[in-house]
């Protein structure tokens, strides 16, 4: 049984990617919900003071966010249920001298992050954003840009001059056909940083081009996330792998009523798409430190106080899985073949490129029981490599019990994805039974 909230919480999930257009706005927009709902920031520069039923959320990077509801019971009784996902996506990133000029156009070059689908990113109206990093009087300063319209472009090769792309494939080198177009020269001068400023200064915020000594900064389409299909079940939308999975973990986090006894927590981590080694990735101690520092202010405060509220808790890693694709079938093991719209996906490796094993697999097929959904199962051909996910790479570092999961998409790491709207509800639905065991 699907929950009857299915539109609306479809809907809530692109308007959330449409906020996001970066990890940078991915977390913002995150903070905004979670301040709606009575969460306060932390400190990790500061000492903190807990207390059982306190609603509270971390940043480091600007990327990467943690948020817990603290619960009645002391976690070294009681432990953490926690939802791991991640806020970036496949994209293009500006280099640091970006700005070229070629063959009569203004260009932007960029780098390519993570494993990107490059055909999917030629012509579409492209845009800018990320954090700019300003100096005045000594001190640092950050803030986030978003040009909110179409800016860039890589323009295909005309057919007429690459006879045999429909038969031999488009094949495209980073460094030489990625770089997308911003002006024609005969236009005028161009200068990126005074750009920034110009479009800083549209929100209220007033800096100089020689201020500007830093930026992060993604492409991104324009076009808005839809739903699509003759009864409207489908969505179309950017970087669904993972804020699908992200918005999934904190909706249902959201939701709760009260405390548990449980301490309840998500945590999206930046770079996992690039393999999770940063400060604020999942290879970082970022998510140990939280533990430690919660479980010092909430348990009986003895040495071994941790590692017992390790031994209580359990991980749901949510990342979006591979759905079976009607014109490719042949691809995906036969007995493993999640559909779109048949509700969240169990995704199992012997070799641990993801961490379920049976206990975690009973875990959360349990978890769907009791949300009246029915999960589905996913393994890799035997005979191809299989992707990973933030799930072992935590496991590994916490010795955290944990389950690999996700709802099923098509288009992986294309600038433009596919899911279906009945799974997000679903989704939600067996994170909020997790968080209430």
């Amino acid at each position: 049984m699907i929950p009857s909230d299915t539109d609306a919480a479809a809907n809530d999930l692109l308007a959330y990617i449409d906020a996001s257009p970066t990890p940078y706005h991915a977390v913002r927009e995150t903070i905004r919900r979670l301040t709606a709902q009575g969460y306060r920031a932390l400190d990790e520069r500061e000492s903190w003071d807990l207390k059982p039923g306190d609603k509270v959320y971390v940043t480091r990077g600007d990327t990467s966010i943690a948020a817990f509801h603290l619960g009645t019971t002391p976690v070294d009784r009681a432990g953490f249920r926690l939802v791991g996902a991640h806020t970036d996506s496949p994209n293009l990133r500006l280099k640091p001298n970006a700005q070229v000029q070629r063959s009569g156009y203004h260009q932007l070059g960029v780098e390519v992050y993570g494993g990107v689908l490059f055909s999917t990113w030629l012509d579409r109206d492209l845009s800018l954003a990320g954090r700019l990093v300003t100096a005045k009087d000594g001190r640092l300063a950050h803030h986030l840009v978003d040009f909110r319209r179409p800016l860039l472009r890589i323009p295909n090769l005309a057919i007429h001059l690459n006879r045999s792309v429909n038969t031999d494939g488009l094949k495209l080198n980073a460094q030489d056909h990625l770089v997308p177009v911003l002006a024609l020269e005969r236009s005028g001068a161009l200068d990126l940083k005074a750009m920034l400023v110009e479009e800083l200064a549209r929100g209220g915020t007033q800096v100089e081009p020689g201020d500007i000594l830093g930026f992060d900064l993604c492409l991104y389409d324009t076009q808005p996330s839809i739903r699509s299909g003759a009864f409207g079940e489908f969505l179309h939308a950017p970087r669904l792998d993972n804020l699908a999975s992200s918005h999934s973990g904190l909706s249902a986090l959201l939701a709760k009523t009260g405390p548990s006894e449980a301490t309840c927590g998500v945590v999206l981590y930046d770079h996992e798409e690039c393999g999770s080694t940063s400060a604020q990735g999942a290879a970082s101690p970022f998510l140990k430190d939280l533990l430690e520092r919660i479980t010092l202010a909430h348990s009986d405060g003895k040495r071994d106080s941790f590692h017992r509220a390790i031994r209580h808790s359990f991980l749901v890693s949510a990342d979006m899985a591979h759905a079976l694709h009607p014109n490719y079938a042949s691809m995906h093991e036969p007995k493993h073949q999640p559909l779109l719209g048949a509700g969240p996906v169990i995704k199992s490796n012997v070799n641990q490129s993801y961490a379920t094993d049976g206990e975690s697999w009973a875990w959360f097929a349990l978890c769907c029981r009791e949300a009246g959904v029915t999960p589905q199962n996913f393994v890799t051909r035997t005979d191809l490599g299989c992707g990973s996910t933030i799930g072992p790479i935590t496991a590994g570092e916490l010795g955290i019990r944990t389950v690999d999961v996700g709802s099923p998409m098509l288009s992986m790491h294309s600038i433009r994805e596919m899911a279906a709207a009945a799974d997000v509800a679903a989704m939600i639905s067996v994170l909020r039974s997790f968080f209430s065991r």
